[in-house]
Formats: structure tokens, sequence, C-alpha cells
């Protein structure tokens, strides 16, 4: 059964491998900046959609799946900083504060021609980062990475205090509502396990 993920992120493959699915890596080359919607929760499906419809127009069996995260802090959507000093505005003003984490999920069967997009939503409330914390952790260079600006499963582990909801949305691929996906179409997670019983 060929499973491709349509993302070039590292904690995607991670959280999707920790699970016992390996999947191949085929990045979409999308351009975000071209996709836009009146809402973060519309957005990141749309961006899902776009990756995986992207990757999925070459595979003629398997399932496709994009994703696409999306931080919605004072009803604004917020995807990777456009420059350091951009992160460095971003998590002065989110601080002691809270924002939703949005990830849309994309999975396309490309044997059957069927799509299911789905969205999971994580409330994250931040730390009160000193002026310090907040410059070095933008001079680690990973809030330019991720979107919102931050991880839960790296360096920025420390600076967020707690999570509502699941800790996947926030990394990047919810593996409950995967499997709810694929439960809909009749596959189970252990048909997309890799591990050798």
């Amino acid at each position: 059964m060929r499973f491709i993920l349509a993302s070039a992120s590292p904690a995607r493959l991670t959280a999707l491998r920790s699970a016992g699915i390996d999947p191949e890596v085929i990045v979409s080359g999308v351009d975000e900046s071209t996709v836009t919607e009146e809402s973060p929760g519309r957005l990141c499906r749309a961006l899902a959609k776009a990756k995986a419809k992207a990757v999925a127009a070459d595979i003629s069996d398997g399932y496709v799946l994009g994703c696409d995260s999306v931080l919605e802090f004072d009803g604004e959507a917020c995807g990777k900083p456009t420059a350091p000093e951009d992160a460095i505005s971003r998590w002065k003003a989110m601080r002691g504060r809270s924002g939703i984490l949005h990830t849309g999920h994309c999975l396309i069967d490309t044997s059957r021609e069927r799509r299911l997009i789905r969205s999971s939503s994580t409330t994250v409330h931040f730390a009160d980062l000193t002026d310090r914390e907040v410059t070095d952790y933008v001079a680690s260079g990973e809030p330019m990475r991720v979107a919102g600006g931050f991880t839960i499963d790296s360096l920025g582990a420390p600076f967020i205090e707690r999570i509502d909801g699941d800790p996947g949305t926030v990394i990047g691929v919810s593996l409950p509502l995967l499997r709810h996906m694929f439960i809909a179409w009749g596959v189970t997670m252990a048909q997309l396990w890799n591990v050798k019983v």
C-alpha cells in the first residue's frame, strides 16, 4: 500500500513514523502565498487540499496526505514569520496569552478518486517570556521555519505553558483525526503500519 506525505515537515514525518507509518515524502511545491481564505480554519484546509492535489496528480495508485497549519491569534491568520523582526514582534504580542492552532488535513485516494478534507484545532497557551528569551529563541532560527513561529516538540517546548486539545494538531498532523479519515474508507491503522510482527 503506497502512502505519500505531501509535506517537507520533519515534525509530521516523525509523528507518522512514531505511529508505525513510514510514508514516502513528496514535497508539493505549492506557493502558499497564492492561497487565500476568509478564516484561519478555512485557510489551513485550503492549503492542505492544494498540497495534496499537487502531489496526487502524479500518483496513480496510493493515498496522499497533505497537511498545513495556521495559527489564529487575535482573529488573524499567522503562518511562518517573514523575518526575524516579525517573529520577535509576534512573540512579544503572544507571550502570556493564547492562540488557536488549526491544522488542515486532505487525504486523497488516487486509485478510487476520492478525497476527504478535515481540520483539527488546539488552543495553545504561551508562557510570559522575557525579552531575552524572545530574542534568544528567534535567534535559534526555529520560529522562522514553523507555522505560528513556535513548536511544542523542539526548542519552543519550554515556552508553551499548556495546550487544550490534541498535541498532534500543533506538531502538524492529528493522528486521531487521520484514523477517523481512514476509517471512513474502511482502512484500519494496522493496515498502514510498516512494522513486522
